[in-house]
């Protein structure tokens, strides 16, 4: 199993990517992603995005990270149709959800879990008082497809993080507007290394204490009152923790969460000159507990727009530490295909005033085409050695368990997948079976409403 003994107390980030599932499809259900909208209603590829998604674990596998693997939510969720009146055998239950409102169907079919990032927020043991892990599940209740996934995702954390000596898996926020919650996607913590105690940027879009410099055109998902009650939550220092509120013009020219216009690792802090509201003091801010300044690398508008960034996707990359200690960014291809972001993008590697010098680009595209780069389809959790070895090892990739995901994605997953196929009863059936499959070979009996 790859580690970075180096650091101290032998810790690491570990990457836990969502398995993109079997009902991957483009339905166009969240607003203010504009990927996700210019392609709804398009053939989606699910078995090519899941061999994308596994390919992506694969090569930080192979630049000597550890990687994880989250399990896919049971779609279709016909319990939730049935939970709303409907009745009857599945194609019958399918087709009058159909005809009452077809964004239902869509619902209740959505991959959306694949985008891990949105799973829950994560405080590692060095920052929080009892030093444990603590891990919130978003209740994400912003997007009724997505407001549904929370009670699997629980269930999944409670059994890959098991050990109550090392983990604290929380119960999400209350599923109402002023908590609402979208996960690690708005929070980014520093730390001069992984092991070391941390600071942790928490961006919310929206504050009821303060309404004013609120998003016109596209709703802003992340509450302050969210932030704050994770901080209580997790045992975190009031000292070492930062609130920022992201620019509503960013929210308003796509950038729904914030890890579409900023990202971090360790103490290099990539970001738009667009991405906050708030004070350019939150710089120092943030590095005052760390004893050191941060390494900022700002793009700015004469570099290229929020139109660029959010087309290109590069804030959605991963900055990852090697286990040589150098940086590298993962991006994805798209970031490539931009010359202002490519020029960018090769400044900032040539740069010896910060680390990251390498960028590997990877193929995402069946998820960049709903409006999800790298980082959307992984979860960063900062463990120690200890820690890691507490963790569920059926879900940790091996070269062994990457040949059987694939070989399992690649003879039982559909080719496309068109709105229409929704309303197939056979291939709701086929969906469970493979969820089935999937639960054995990662190890996870009984994770799935159906199994239960």
């Amino acid at each position: 199993m790859p580690m970075n003994d180096t650091t101290p107390r032998g810790f690491q980030e570990v990457n836990f990517d969502g398995l993109i599932g079997p009902t991957h499809n483009y339905a166009g259900l969240s607003a203010g992603n504009i990927a996700s909208l210019s392609n709804a209603g398009g053939i989606s590829k699910p078995k090519a995005a899941a061999l994308q998604g596994l390919s992506k674990m694969k090569a930080l596998m192979d630049l000597g990270l550890t990687q994880g693997v989250l399990p896919p939510q049971q779609r279709p969720d016909l319990a939730f149709l049935r939970a709303i009146g409907f009745e009857g055998p599945d194609a019958h239950l399918l087709a009058q959800a159909n005809d009452a409102d077809p964004t239902l169907l869509a619902a209740v079919w959505s991959a959306s879990s694949m985008w891990a990032a949105n799973a829950a927020t994560v405080s590692p043991s060095p920052d929080t008082a009892d030093h444990k892990v603590h891990l919130t599940p978003a209740n994400l209740v912003s997007n009724l497809h997505r407001s549904i996934e929370h009670p699997t995702t629980t269930r999944a954390l409670r059994m890959i993080f098991k050990n109550p000596d090392h983990f604290t898996v929380h119960d999400p926020l209350p599923t109402q507007a002023r908590f609402a919650d979208e996960g690690a996607a708005n929070h980014v913590r520093f730390a001069n290394t992984h092991g070391e105690p941390g600071i942790e940027l928490f961006v919310y879009g929206v504050d009821v204490h303060d309404p004013s410099n609120s998003a016109r055109t596209y709703p802003s998902r992340q509450t302050r009152a969210a932030c704050e009650a994770i901080v209580r939550n997790h045992k975190l220092n009031a000292s070492r923790v930062v609130f920022a509120r992201q620019h509503p013009d960013a929210i308003d020219a796509g950038v729904f969460h914030n890890d579409v216009i900023a990202t971090g690792n360790e103490r290099v802090f990539l970001y738009h000159e667009q991405a906050f509201a708030t004070s350019r003091s939150m710089l120092t801010d943030l590095a005052a507990p760390l004893g050191q300044p941060l390494i900022p690398i700002e793009a700015h508008d004469t570099d290229f727009s929020l139109e660029d960034a959010v087309k290109s996707y590069l804030f959605n990359s991963q900055i990852v530490t090697l286990p040589d200690q150098s940086m590298a960014l993962i991006a994805p291809l798209e970031s490539s295909e931009n010359p202002r972001v490519s020029k960018f993008i090769d400044a900032m590697v040539a740069d010896t005033a910060n680390p990251v010098n390498a960028v590997h680009y990877l193929d995402v595209r069946e998820s960049m085409r709903n409006g999800g780069g790298p980082a959307c389809l992984r979860l960063r959790v900062p463990l120690s050695d200890t820690e890691l070895g507490a963790v569920h090892q059926g879900v940790i990739l091996t070269d062994e368990l990457h040949a059987k995901l694939v070989d399992f994605v690649s003879r039982s997953y559909p080719d496309e997948l068109n709105q229409s196929d929704l309303l197939d009863p056979a291939l709701a059936q086929s969906c469970i079976e493979i969820l089935d499959e999937l639960t054995q070979i990662l190890d996870l009996p009984a994770l799935y409403p159906f199994q239960h």
